[in-house]
């Protein structure tokens, strides 16, 4: 298979494949130099980490971030708070704020992982991994708010309980079939196996399907870890990629296409691999993308150029 991987700095080719290349002979997707917005360690007498996070536009004009974080060391509490920030802009000044949301130990929450945001109407919708004492039960859990300050636990959590170490929840927008889809990573079965991505569709982002569809499957078993975290699925035409990681090292994650909601082919559909760890890929105001990095020991939060070179973009470029 011929494959692209992008660096953090600027792009580079590496054992190349037509599943991978654009109409114009250049990587699908691609990255420009990371640079750091965030900190959470400041304030701080230990170093801190950021690790899955999401961004959203706040009513207050804001732009919003959301996060895991804890110390890098001593390792103590580890998990317990999504971080906050804010800033005018998203390569501007951010802000700390008070966490967002904090462990509840009294309703079986063991850690707190992976925010993701939805708007619908006036509410956000944020979805998070709750864990469990039981990992073969991992609770994805939601939070409302309508305003990104305050947050009120939704009274019929857990949504649902996967295993093992069922987490990092991305809701998505079927605009085609006026339905939500979460995304998750998980293992065949409940005690582990291979490690997957799957789903559940929902109409109302408050119920969601008992039964769940493995979209990806990697050829590696396990309980904790895999290659199928932080998954990420945005619609590009009659394409939709998944983003997941983290693949050979810490830092990698791959990308596939597929025109298939609900499958991607481990082998046939990688067209791209980037350097960055957990990202989220977001548009400003005025349309322009960015990827974010993070990580354990990496001192904070990155964000860097994103490019599309796909035919979407093609037909964007020839207006």
């Amino acid at each position: 298979m011929r494959r692209w991987i992008t660096t953090l700095g600027l792009l580079c080719s590496v054992i190349l494949t037509g599943r991978g290349q654009s109409p114009n002979d250049l990587p699908l997707v691609g990255n420009g130099e990371f640079k750091k917005i965030f900190d959470q360690s400041v304030g701080e007498k230990d170093q801190w980490y950021m690790n899955d996070h999401c961004f959203i536009r706040g009513p207050d004009g804001k732009w919003h971030m959301i996060g895991i974080t804890g110390r890098d060391a001593p390792k103590e509490d580890i998990h317990g708070h999504l971080a906050h920030a804010v800033a005018d802009s998203l390569m501007g000044k951010w802000e700390k704020k008070p966490y967002a949301l904090s462990a509840r130990r009294d309703l079986f929450e063991t850690v707190l992982w992976a925010p993701h945001i939805v708007k619908k109407g006036d509410i956000y919708y944020m979805f998070y991994c709750g864990g469990d004492p039981d990992n073969r039960r991992y609770q994805i859990n939601l939070a409302t708010s309508k305003d990104l300050y305050e947050w009120s636990r939704y009274v019929g959590n857990p949504l649902f309980t996967e295993g093992y170490d069922g987490r990092d929840p991305f809701v998505f927008h079927d605009e085609l079939n006026d339905r939500w889809i979460i995304y998750y990573t998980a293992t065949t079965k409940p005690h582990g196996g291979y490690h997957i991505v799957a789903a559940r569709t929902s109409d109302d982002l408050l119920h969601w399907s008992q039964e769940r569809i493995v979209v990806f499957r990697d050829h590696e078993k396990g309980t904790w870890g895999g290659n199928t975290e932080s998954p990420v699925v945005i619609r590009r035409g009659d394409w939709y990629y998944l983003f997941i990681g983290p693949g050979a090292s810490y830092v990698t994650t791959k990308v596939y296409r597929s025109r298939d909601l609900f499958y991607w082919d481990r082998d046939e559909d990688e067209v791209a691999i980037l350097e960055a760890h957990a990202p989220e890929f977001i548009t400003d105001e005025n349309g322009t993308w960015y990827i974010s990095h993070c990580g354990l020991v990496r001192g904070g939060l990155y964000l860097a150029p994103f490019y599309w070179n796909d035919e979407v973009q093609q037909k964007l470029n020839y207006k």
